[in-house]
């Protein structure tokens, strides 16, 4: 969805910019081009200890590095029909908290240990002169983390996270007994705490995720301007999270697009390739081939409406 396509196109555009950039993402599949760094850490998760390793590719300027893990490996499409966050839509697996804490740790230590070396303007290790951005509800916990292990040891001393909504719908819900399966210290539990009038996933009490992200970062972000507007305007709107995200502030940036990919010129996805001096013989061809593929009467003069939006509750 939105997530992808901004991890799919923003992290080239900052590197075109002179950044030294790197995104962290869970390893669902065995990725082709991504190779093993034979890089691993210990990361506590609940009440065991796991190794995880480190996959990596680079591509377009960026390093793109994968956390390997059975918890998340086991669950991809091709194995189990599954979904990436649940078995079925709607539905939570089970240790989603445990998995998402461990990509949060890992996507701290990544900058630290990954000795990286493919990019002709930058080598070694990042370091720890770095810039966090997360993503909603699953990162929520690098801020915490952040602030609970690696400040008061002095190492990050100097790094910021951004907390970046793309839907404020989901945001970690979890019974609040569960807190203490993320291995913080009491003093985050009111960044935490929350009560809602919905059952699910339990009655009551509950932690969640995406408040504590918000409360806990140095700055919020989202996907426009409106958007921003949007999630302040009512409890409704908001989630029930307007009231945090007005006490702390939001920043509305719109989403860019990636203009190598999306380059009717050459777009792999469709037959006839067009730039703006042929766009108008091009479209009516183009509108004809889709008709034609999903059962529509093939007409070049009835309008074709395309939505790309959610359909849901």
């Amino acid at each position: 969805g939105g997530l992808g396509d901004v991890l799919g196109g923003l992290p080239p555009a900052m590197a075109a910019n002179g950044h030294r950039v790197m995104t962290i993402s869970p390893r669902y599949d065995q990725y082709k081009d991504a190779w093993d760094t034979e890089v691993t850490i210990e990361v506590k998760v609940g009440d065991r200890t796991e190794t995880v390793r480190f996959f990596h590719c680079y591509k377009r300027g960026v390093d793109r590095v994968f956390v390997d893990h059975p918890l998340f490996l086991e669950k991809v499409w091709g194995k189990t029909a599954s979904k990436i966050y649940g078995p079925i839509t709607g539905e939570d697996y089970k240790d989603n908290q445990l998995r998402f804490s461990l990509l949060c740790q890992a996507a701290l230590e990544a900058p630290r240990v990954l000795n990286l070396n493919s990019s002709k303007y930058f080598s070694g290790p990042y370091g720890e002169e770095v810039v966090f951005i997360a993503n909603d509800w699953h990162t929520a916990l690098l801020p915490c983390y952040l602030k609970a292990i690696y400040k008061p040891k002095g190492i990050y001393n100097t790094a910021k996270v951004a907390f970046c909504i793309h839907n404020i719908a989901y945001q970690g819900r979890f019974a609040f007994a569960y807190f203490s399966l993320l291995n913080l210290p009491d003093e985050f539990k009111s960044s935490f705490d929350f009560i809602d009038g919905y059952d699910k996933p339990v009655k009551g009490r509950k932690i969640n995720w995406m408040k504590a992200g918000i409360l806990e970062s140095d700055k919020v972000l989202t996907v426009s301007p409106y958007y921003a507007k949007e999630l302040v305007s009512s409890a409704d709107k908001g989630v029930e999270l307007d009231n945090f995200i007005r006490k702390v502030g939001i920043f509305g940036i719109v989403n860019g697009m990636d203009v190598q990919e999306w380059n009717p010129l050459t777009d792999k996805y469709t037959t006839v390739k067009y730039d703006a001096s042929t766009v108008t013989d091009a479209k009516p061809l183009l509108k004809e081939a889709l008709q034609a593929e999903v059962g529509l009467p093939v007409d070049r003069d009835i309008p074709v409406i395309g939505f790309i939006g959610r359909l849901e509750e």
